[in-house]
This record gives C-alpha cells, sequence and structure tokens, in this order.
C-alpha cells in the first residue's frame, strides 16, 4: 500500500509539472473596452488560445487594467507583460514609427495594406529589433478625427486656441501646436472628465474611440480630418521571444496576421456607420479643407527629415506606395 501511494504521489507530481510547463503570457493593453484596439486584442487571444490549447495560454488584460502604456512598456522590458499593443506613444521607444504622425500622410485603408506589406518587414521591423523589440503584427486603431465644443473646425485657423487633448506623442503635439491649438497631453482614461469639466475642449481619436467611450455626451463638433493613421503594433521583446518554443512563436505570428483583414473590415463598416450615429445622437458634424491642412503641415515634415535619420528618405517611400 506504500508502495502503491508513493507511486500515486510521484504521478500526480508529474502531472502538475506538465501542467506547469505551459507557457503563460500575459498580454496587457491601455485600449478601453470597445475601441478597435481591444477588439482585436481580444479577437486574438480567442483565437491563439485555441490553437495552443494544453501548450500555452494568453491572459487578456485592457483599459489600463495593468496600468498605462508607460507601465505597460516598463512591465514589458522587465518581463511581468509578455505581450502589448502601441500606437502613438510607440516614438517615444522607436522613434522610426513617428512616420504615422505625419500628418495626412496615409491615404486610405489601401495604402495602409500596402504600407503593412514588404515597407513594414524591411523598414521598419530592425528599428524595433534594434531597440529590443519583437514588432510581431502591424494591426490599427483607425483614422483619427477631431472633435471639439467651440466650433466646427474647417481649416487649421478654426484650431485657435482650442484646448485639443493629444496623447503623450511628442509629435502629435508638435503637429497641433503648428496648425493653432493648444495640445493637451492626457491619459486616454481622463478624457472623458476632462471634457465634462471643461479642462480641455476637445480630443482626437477614432470614431470607434470616440463612440465607445461616449464622447458624443461631452462633445458638441465632430470634424471629420483624418489627419492621422494611428497603426496599432503588436509587440514583445526580442529576449522573450527567443525564450517562447517555436510553436507558440508561430500561432502567434500566424494569428497575429490572419485577423489583420478583420481589421481592416470591422473599422471600414463601424466608420461608415458611426458617423451617421454620432450625428443622430446629436453631434454636428462636418468635413475639413484638407488641401488647407495639408500645406500648414508643411513644417512638421521638414522637422520630421531633420530630427529622423533618413527621414525624407522614409515620407517619399510611403507616398510611393499609395501609386
Amino acid at each position: 500500500m506504500k508502495h502503491l501511494i508513493a507511486a500515486l504521489l510521484t504521478a500526480g507530481s508529474l502531472g502538475a509539472g506538465a501542467a506547469e510547463a505551459q507557457t503563460e503570457i500575459v498580454f496587457g493593453i491601455s485600449t478601453p473596452l470597445g475601441a478597435m484596439g481591444q477588439q482585436s486584442g481580444q479577437r486574438f487571444t480567442d483565437l491563439v488560445n485555441e490553437k495552443l490549447e494544453g501548450v500555452a495560454h494568453v491572459d487578456y488584460y485592457h483599459s489600463d487594467q495593468l496600468g498605462s502604456d508607460k507601465d505597460l512598456m516598463q512591465k514589458l522590458k522587465l518581463g511581468a507583460v509578455n505581450l502589448t499593443h502601441m500606437s502613438s506613444v510607440m516614438p517615444g521607444y522607436v522613434p522610426e514609427t513617428a512616420i504615422f504622425d505625419m500628418p495626412f500622410l496615409v491615404k486610405d485603408r489601401a495604402h495602409v495594406e500596402a504600407i503593412g506589406g514588404a515597407w513594414l518587414d524591411e523598414r521598419l521591423a530592425p528599428a524595433f529589433e534594434a531597440k529590443g523589440y519583437k514588432l510581431i503584427a502591424f494591426w490599427e486603431n483607425g483614422f483619427r478625427q477631431i472633435t471639439n465644443n467651440v466650433r466646427p473646425i474647417v481649416t487649421p485657423a478654426d484650431l485657435d486656441g482650442v484646448k485639443l487633448r493629444t496623447p503623450n506623442s511628442q509629435w502629435r503635439v508638435r503637429m497641433f501646436e503648428t496648425l493653432g491649438a493648444n495640445p493637451t497631453p492626457m491619459p486616454f482614461s481622463e478624457v472623458f472628465v476632462g471634457l465634462q469639466t471643461g479642462a480641455i475642449d476637445g480630443q482626437e481619436n477614432p470614431l470607434t474611440h470616440i463612440a465607445a467611450n461616449q464622447l458624443n455626451e461631452v462633445q458638441s463638433y465632430l470634424s471629420l480630418s483624418s489627419h492621422v493613421y494611428s497603426p496599432v503594433f503588436l509587440i514583445t521583446t526580442t529576449r522573450q521571444w527567443d525564450g517562447w518554443p517555436e510553436e507558440v512563436r508561430t500561432a502567434i505570428e500566424e494569428t497575429a496576421e490572419e485577423i489583420r483583414p478583420w481589421i481592416y473590415e470591422t473599422v471600414d463598416k463601424a466608420d461608415g456607420a458611426l458617423v451617421d450615429e454620432l450625428a443622430a445622437k446629436g453631434m454636428e458634424v462636418n468635413e475639413v479643407d484638407r488641401a488647407a491642412f495639408v500645406a500648414a503641415s508643411a513644417p512638421v515634415y521638414e522637422a520630421f527629415d531633420a530630427e529622423i535619420e533618413g527621414g525624407q528618405a522614409m515620407i517619399d517611400e510611403i507616398l510611393k506606395l499609395a501609386d
């Protein structure tokens, strides 16, 4: 009987060890519930967990549950977070990604798909690796639009003095300073109250962010500017990536790429419906004078070329992909 008990205990220990061998991946993002980045993360998590059942498991946390973007990047570096995705703050870590803060650079979603092909692999992925990051996928938040409580924004002159919340992105701040606004970096979690209390007059975000967070309740005007295309970079560190089993790495890469068409289709459908939905909820909607904004944005392009190595070459490459 003693031998039988010992054998059973040994078998139980081996079983526990096998269970513990499963790769646990903590996936944390700051993106709020309902926004495209959050939806993408959820779909990715569900699909990759199906593929890796018993081999690895992704635990998914959104809406600042594990901290702000800054917190998440620090935890990623330390290994407390294994996977995250970043958007507007990425230039602070990989300067070359500021190319996506160039106003009116990205034409449409067909242009986005061209950028996300060979150009991304050959030009941008090595820049991530040079900083110790593995770029796994190129997703999106969408094209950003301006909302505010002062006036419709038709030309850059209409931004004069408007206190506009931006992400903590030096290039976004510089862009709106150049256009005449008073940019105010602020965590997105504080934006609703900031608008409600008048601490800020407006903000800029994709329509899915605006609708999911009911900003129509505290904003009067929606100006369809599409001034910046916001990609989402799914990343880990190269150290963590190299430590994962090949089966896990393959499933993560394949799943991340598989959902890209779904992301584009979902955002396309949402953008078409949300303009009407937000107007029906009381927002005054207008188009901007794109030519006037493009002309006023020239100093931002000049600064990018001066401060980012190969900046003008990157701009030219992106523009060529729109042909």
